[in-house]
C-alpha cells in the first residue's frame, strides 16, 4: 500500500503537471470507484461543471496531502476531489491517446489531449467529489480521524510520547495506528524503529523519553530520504509518470528478510506482527531498544 512518501511523490507530481487546468469531462469505468456523490452522474456534472448549468469547468488550483489521501482543491469555488490509492491505486498522466490499462477504473480529461486516469488492479482505491460549501471531513470521513502528519510542527516528541506512553502494545502496532501518526505504514515502521534501535516487539509503556525522541528523528529522516528517492516500488507504485520508486534499493530491513543487516551483518528476521511482516536487526535493534515483556 503506499505510504506517505508515495502519496507526497504523487502529490508532487501532480502539482507540477495538472495546475490550472480546466478538467473537460470524465469517465467513470467501475462505479464502486466513486465513493461520493453515490450518483456517477452527479460526480462527473460536478466536477465538469460544478453542477451548475452553463458553469465554467472546474480546475485544479492545487493539491494537498493529509496522511495518505490526496485532495485536489478545485478552483472557481468548484469543490474538492478526494483520492485514497489503498493498495493499489495509481494516478497517472498521460496523453489520450495511450492504450487503456485493464485495470482503468476512472479518466478525467483535461486539455491538450491529456488526461489523469486512476488505475487500480485490487479496486479498493476511492475518489469523492466534495461540493462546494460543504465541509471535506464531512464527506470523507477518514480524514477527521487522522493524527498529526510527521511533518507538522505539532509533531513534537511531547506530542509523540503522548500517543505512546502507558499504552500495553508492540510499538510497530502503535506506528500503524493513522491516530497515532499520520501516514506511516508498515514499510517505513520497520525502516524506522531500525534507525531508532528499537525492537518492532518492544511495548509502548516499556519507552523511555530519549527513545521516543530517536524515533521521532527516526519517522522524519526515513520519510524525508523515500521522498527524495521518489517512494518506494515493491509491487504497484508508480508516479505520476509511471516511473518506479527507488527507495527499496537502500531499505534498511524492511523486506530484507535473511539478507545481511547494512551496519552489522547480522541476518535480517522477518516476524508476524499483528498480521503484519515486521523486518528488524537483532543485534542493532536490540541495542537500542528493549524487549517485550512476557
Amino acid at each position: 500500500m503506499p505510504e506517505l512518501p508515495e502519496v507526497e511523490t504523487v502529490r508532487r507530481g501532480l502539482n507540477q503537471l495538472t495546475l490550472n487546468q480546466e478538467i473537460t469531462g470524465g469517465d467513470v469505468l467501475l462505479d464502486r470507484t466513486i465513493a461520493y456523490p453515490f450518483s456517477v452522474g452527479e460526480f462527473v456534472n460536478g466536477i465538469e461543471e460544478n453542477a451548475y448549468p452553463g458553469g465554467v469547468g472546474a480546475a485544479i488550483a492545487t493539491w494537498h496531502r493529509r496522511g495518505k489521501y490526496l485532495l485536489a482543491e478545485l478552483s472557481s469555488s468548484s469543490g474538492w476531489l478526494g483520492v485514497h490509492l489503498r493498495m493499489t491505486g495509481q494516478l497517472l498522466w498521460l496523453h489520450r491517446d495511450e492504450p487503456l490499462h485493464k485495470h482503468t477504473r476512472v479518466r478525467l480529461f483535461f486539455g491538450d489531449q491529456q488526461e489523469l486516469r486512476f488505475v487500480d488492479q485490487r479496486t479498493f482505491g476511492k475518489i469523492w467529489w466534495v461540493p462546494p460549501g460543504v465541509a471535506v471531513e464531512s464527506i470523507i470521513t477518514g480524514l477527521a480521524k487522522l493524527a498529526v502528519d510527521p511533518f507538522s510542527p505539532e509533531f513534537t516528541v511531547e506530542y509523540l510520547a503522548s500517543k505512546l506512553q502507558n499504552r500495553r502494545r508492540p510499538i510497530k502496532t502503535a506506528l500503524l495506528d493513522q491516530s497515532v501518526v499520520a501516514g506511516l505504514g508498515n514499510i517505513y515502521a520497520d525502516e524506522a524503529l531500525f534507525k531508532s534501535g528499537i525492537l518492532p516487539e518492544t511495548f509502548c509503556i516499556d519507552l523511555q523519553l530519549k527513545q521516543i525522541e530517536l524515533l521521532r528523528t527516526a519517522i522524519i529522516q526515513v520519510l524525508e530520504t523515500s521522498i527524495e528517492a521518489g517512494g518506494t516500488t515493491f509491487s504497484n507504485f508508480l508516479n505520476v509518470k509511471g516511473t518506479n520508486g527507488n527507495y527499496g534499493g537502500v531499505a534498511w530491513v524492511y523486506n530484507r528478510a535473511g539478507e545481511p543487516c547494512r551496519v552489522c551483518g547480522t541476518s535480517i528476521q522477518r516476524i508476524r506482527l499483528a498480521g503484519r511482516s515486521s523486518h528488524f536487526c537483532s543485534q542493532c535493534q536490540t541495542l537500542g531498544g528493549v524487549r517485550r515483556r512476557d
